[in-house]
């Protein structure tokens, strides 16, 4: 079998988890063909990501005139799918936040895709996040009458499902993943109950052969906690400079590392310097794969402030490296982590109750840290082996493709 990954910009330091997937399905003998609508615009410094952007194919580089010309050929060869994908184009705009112009972008986009599809002689075509790459995989499968999925991670794609037309790409894909039982429910919302069967839940996962055995956690004092991620308001970075400064005033030394970049940057400085946190708090920009690691490996916690998550991947790389966590009781989370037994959940948005157990880590024992950080590990490797995802999400493209007529369709609806 050989599947075509969907994506929009590709790789991206934020999406190891996308290449680990592939690769893993690559182990189990699964062709996989990558595109890309864009590469992405910074420099990647991860050598697995520099291989990935070399095995990737770019669609909008291509230029105006190869997405014309692919679409002409494709045209020729089925012109009823054509029409039935443009039709479905102008279905999927109204009311979508990217408008008639970039739906239009889209299908010619499409169509390269199409004309790739049946040259490289692939069989289905799998996308990730549920926005324009979706867009993409839905209308080259009209045109191509190839089956396509997707998988949905949240928290984006939950807070605008009609500005994407998400519930019409749940009715028209052979299934949908979603990757946590949170995730799950929320599709479930958009749609029918008759559409429910084919939202499926398969896990983001960590490779157990990199994590063999965890680095001890530091011994020495004060606590150093990391946090992972961009620089934006869902984040919570500022917030968690706020608990920080309550921890300082309570004459609680705690170190903290801020692994990422955004545009949240400056504001974060401005509020370090002015809560005088600048000897405690250390901004690196972002890293490499090893390079994270290594933050995690010299931390005795993650600590996660996030308003907003899918299931965080940076939460199973603390585990899986025998660190407990501090996060926030939103989506996907609770369903990894256990308060008490792996790491603190704290209210997502309450900057006191951040400070608590910021409080509580600090001036806890390291036997207690080390044994929250041995019970994550044992339930990371459970839970998000990626092999074992990669199988699940393999005997999903190896069922036989959904076949159904419009009159048995159930109605899309939203709730």
């Amino acid at each position: 079998m050989k599947i075509g990954y969907i994506l929009n910009t590709y790789p991206a330091p934020s999406q190891s988890f996308i290449r680990r997937e592939m690769r893993a399905l690559e182990r189990r003998g699964i062709a996989v063909q990558r595109f890309a609508m864009r590469s992405f615009d910074g420099s990647l410094p991860d050598r697995s990501d520099q291989e990935e952007a070399a095995a990737t194919d770019y669609v909008l580089a291509k230029g105006l005139f190869a997405l014309l010309w692919a679409l002409f050929l494709v045209g020729l060869q089925s012109p009823v799918r054509i029409y039935q994908a443009l039709f479905l184009a102008l279905k999927a705009s109204r009311g979508s936040e990217a408008g008639l112009f970039k739906h239009l972008i889209y299908f010619l986009e499409a169509a390269y895709v199409t004309r790739r599809l049946g040259e490289l002689q692939v069989d289905r075509m799998h996308a990730h996040f549920g926005t324009n790459a979706t867009t993409v995989a839905m209308l080259a499968s009209e045109m191509s009458g190839k089956p396509f999925s997707f998988t949905v991670h949240g928290p984006e794609e939950f807070d605008k499902p009609a500005a994407i037309a998400l519930p019409l790409k749940l009715q028209k894909a052979d299934f949908t993943v979603a990757i946590s039982s949170y995730g799950r429910s929320q599709l479930c919302r958009l749609v029918d109950y008759r559409f429910w069967p084919r939202i499926r839940v398969v896990h983001c996962g960590i490779e157990p052969q990199h994590y063999d055995s965890a680095r001890p956690m530091p011994v020495t004092r004060p606590v150093t906690m990391v946090n992972i991620g961009r620089f934006v308001e869902q984040k919570g970075q500022i917030l968690l400079i706020e608990a920080m400064a309550e921890v300082a005033r309570r004459g609680v030394d705690v170190r903290l590392v801020l692994v990422g970049d955004g545009p949240m940057r400056l504001p974060l400085e401005r509020a370090i310097a002015h809560s005088g946190l600048g000897h405690r708090v250390e901004l690196t920009g972002w890293l490499d794969e090893a390079g994270v690691r290594r933050a995690i490996d010299s931390a005795h916690a993650l600590v996660l402030p996030s308003f907003a998550e899918g299931l965080p991947m940076v939460v199973m790389e603390a585990m899986v490296s025998a660190r407990p966590v501090i996060a926030t009781w939103v989506a996907g989370v609770p369903e990894l982590m256990q308060e008490g037994r792996t790491g603190w959940l704290v209210p997502a948005g309450d900057a006191m109750a951040l400070a608590e157990a910021i409080t509580e880590l600090a001036t806890s024992p390291d036997d207690k840290l080390r044994r929250m950080g041995t019970t994550g590990r044992a339930r990371v490797l459970m839970r998000h082996n990626i092999d074992t995802e990669a199988g699940k999400l393999a005997a999903l493209f190896c069922q036989r493709p959904r076949t159904q007529s419009r009159a048995q369709r159930p109605r899309t609806q939203l709730v």
